[in-house]
């Protein structure tokens, strides 16, 4: 269906529509206003959410043919795709550095005022300086209502109109002086978020056949495919996710985890795009390329940062607005009473909007970079708003609470023929061509009692089995006791009471099947996080009332790990379809759920909860779901973000209380004339610095 415009003022440059698209809540005025401008013809374009309101100017009227067919085409889909592979919609965001030439202009006249005695070229000076705020002011009052700027272009004209150029020059010295710190302190809080949008590698190395041979050939990252094989040496930076399929190498990863030591990376590790080899060299086989690695998850992620408000956002713009009619009131009361044109232009100086509307988006905007660059990417103001509300945190164990790397505990044989050690390089010479967390473990424990491979013919890997080959003629079965038991018939009969011993001590198993018989099982552990413990005990001192773990382990294993780590509830022996069904029966207790998975299975339980933490590890549709993707294996992270949350929001409660305090001082003053005009002006101004340059300092904290 297309989409309704009506024209509601047009001039021979510019035109205004009346727009139904900006209806739709996830519009995003800064992507549309981007996408219109790409319209050859079109110079800029102005977009008003609020008034649903849509200002092209042109430089010939052919264009708006154009423009309009845009307009009426146009869905939330084409604009989300406009933007898909640019450096994201950073571009969104202007690049314009903050102008000098107003403070020059408005300082000029302040000077020129002073030396000179003629009124005739005082007056004229004067209102030239303050034309464009008296112009913007106008505009504002037509198009938007009463706002700060219609506010403050009235002050000043009420001084020019006394003939008190003093106080219009400095009252417009002052208000340009401070529009330009306020513009570069937001500007630096967007500089902040963009730093961590890094760059594309243009080109990477890959290996392919050329005449017969493997050859290594220089290509642009864009053409890169999963399931390439990446060379990566010395100096360079890693363009895809993956995993390493040969070579060891040193990599810094500080890029993207904030940890400042680099990381020894062997066969089997994972790596993500933009860290740097320090020394080594890997090949890589390519996992996610393109807009799926994690740079550029990154970036969308920083897009969300940029543009999304959170409620107590609009609620600090609301009570801006509201405020705005309330200084007017005071202003035109004290000009009926007192008839004093100099204490009207004062009480029209001290205005709420510009420090309730700025400080807030600067503070989150600081947390979120900050956060960034200790690994913790936070998907915008409203995730560390319900971060700071959660008061109940819901593990899934495994990934989580555990180091989600599982360890070879045992080998047992239950066939005299075969020794242990024979068991586990039959099983490793049959995992090793799989990155599977259980295959990598089996690998691992068998290099290390000096592997030694099994012929055996090709593998074929059956999904959330196992796999299957032969060696010397016969089947070699291995995966999960349901793929053995009940899908390849094969007899666990004899193995029975050793295999529920096992399971009774909280072991998980591997079956191995050779020639139709059980040929042993290998035991494994994931173990608990080292810093799992002191983490929940953090999270308990950060205000979180309740600690819930869910496991699919039995409930016996589930209760000591509770017991251990000091947690409320455990839900245990779960499917994966039950986590987002128990986050909603807690949700609807009136509990506010943060759940912290990495799971595939995950997705729906990080979405339903009021915010979803994905670790580092996660499955790549986990990460996407999550409001906090976490690029570092850490537990402690966690905490870190719902302690920036906290703090984060401890601050914009503090800027909005002396906000509000300052300002409705400074505007009683006013009101009872102890402020001239300048005084207001600079009382007003400084305290919107100040407040500005406390949210972009930003929040610590303790590690």
């Amino acid at each position: 269906m297309s989409n309704k415009f009506k024209i509601v003022h047009q001039t021979n440059s510019r035109v205004r529509y009346k727009y139904s698209l900006l209806d739709d809540k996830y519009i995003d005025e800064n992507i549309l206003k981007k996408d219109l401008e790409k319209l050859e013809g079109v110079e800029n374009v102005r977009v008003n959410k609020v008034a649903k309101s849509v200002v092209v100017n042109f430089e010939d009227s052919k264009v708006l043919e154009t423009v309009e067919k845009r307009l009426k085409d146009l869905t939330l889909d084409d604009l989300l795709e406009s933007c898909k592979n640019e450096a994201v919609c950073v571009s969104c965001v202007s690049d314009e550095d903050p102008s000098i030439k107003g403070i020059v202009r408005a300082s000029s006249a302040l000077l020129a005022e002073r030396f000179t005695k003629n009124d005739l070229i005082k007056a004229t000076v004067s209102s030239v300086a303050a034309a464009p705020l008296l112009i913007e002011g106008s505009k504002e009052l037509f198009e938007e209502g009463l706002t700060s700027k219609v506010l403050e272009s009235a002050a000043v004209g009420i001084s020019l109109y006394r003939k008190d150029y003093l106080a219009a020059n400095s009252t417009n010295a002052m208000l340009e002086l401070g529009e330009y710190i306020e513009e570069t302190t937001v500007h630096k809080s967007d500089d902040l978020l963009k730093e961590l949008a890094k760059p594309n590698v243009e080109e990477a190395w890959i290996e392919k056949e050329v005449d017969g041979k493997i050859t290594e050939v220089l290509v642009k990252s864009s053409e890169i495919k999963t399931g390439d094989v990446v060379v990566v040496g010395v100096g360079n930076t890693i363009a895809v996710d993956g995993h390493i399929l040969d070579g060891s190498a040193s990599v810094n990863e500080v890029s993207m985890t904030g940890e400042a030591e680099p990381v020894i990376k062997r066969r089997g590790d994972r790596v993500i795009s933009g860290t740097i080899i320090e020394d080594g060299r890997l090949r890589i086989w390519a996992e996610y390329v393109g807009a799926d690695t994690a740079t550029q998850r990154i970036k969308h992620y920083i897009e969300n940062s940029l543009n999304e408000k959170s409620s107590v956002q609009l609620k600090a713009t609301k009570l801006a607005d509201k405020l705005v009619p309330v200084t007017l009131g005071l202003a035109g009361t004290s000009y009926v009473l007192t008839r004093d044109f100099e204490r009207t232009a004062s009480i029209l100086q001290a205005d709420y909007s510009c420090a309730l509307k700025l400080a807030t988006p600067v503070a989150f905007k600081t947390t979120i970079s900050k956060a960034g660059h200790n690994g913790i990417m936070i998907k915008g103001a409203k995730s560390i708003e319900s971060l700071n509300s959660a008061d109940t945190f819901v593990f899934d164990k495994t990934g989580t609470l555990t180091e989600g790397e599982l360890e070879v505990i045992s080998v047992e044989s239950y066939d005299d023929e075969w020794t242990e050690e024979d068991v586990l390089n039959l099983t490793a010479s049959t995992e090793e061509h799989y990155f599977h967390p259980v295959a990598e473990a089996v690998v691992k424990a068998a290099k290390e009692k000096g592997f030694v491979h099994m012929h055996h013919e090709e593998v074929e890997f059956i999904v959330a089995h196992g796999v299957k080959t032969e060696v010397d003629g016969k089947q070699v079965v291995i995966g999960s006791r349901h793929f053995l038991e009940d899908d390849e018939k094969i007899d666990f009969g004899n193995a029975k009471s050793r295999i529920q011993k096992s399971l009774d001590n909280g072991k998980t198993l591997l079956y191995i099947g050779f020639d139709g018989k059980l040929l042993g099982t290998i035991s494994l552990a994931d173990n608990l996080r080292k810093n799992a413990k002191s983490s929940i005990k953090r999270l308990r001192e950060l205000g979180v009332k309740n600690i819930v773990m869910l496991t699919g382990d039995t409930k016996k294993k589930a209760s000591m790990i509770a017991q251990e780590l000091d947690i409320d509830e455990v839900r245990a022996e779960l499917l994966p379809t039950d986590k987002a069904r128990i986050v909603k029966e807690l949700m609807d207790q009136g509990k506010k759920v943060a759940f912290v998975g990495d799971g595939i299975n995950d997705a729906p339980a990080l979405i339903s909860s009021h915010v979803g933490i994905s670790m580092s590890r996660g499955a790549d549709i986990a990460k996407a779901t999550a409001d906090v993707s976490l690029l570092k294996d850490d537990i402690s992270a966690v905490v870190e973000a719902k302690e920036l949350a906290n703090n984060t929001m401890k601050l914009i409660n503090n800027n909005f209380n002396a906000t509000v305090g300052i300002n409705s001082a400074i505007l009683a003053g006013a009101t009872f004339g102890l402020f001239s005009p300048i005084q207001t002006a600079v009382l007003h101004n400084g305290t919107t610095i100040g407040l500005l340059l406390n949210s972009i300092r930003g929040v610590k904290v303790n590690k």
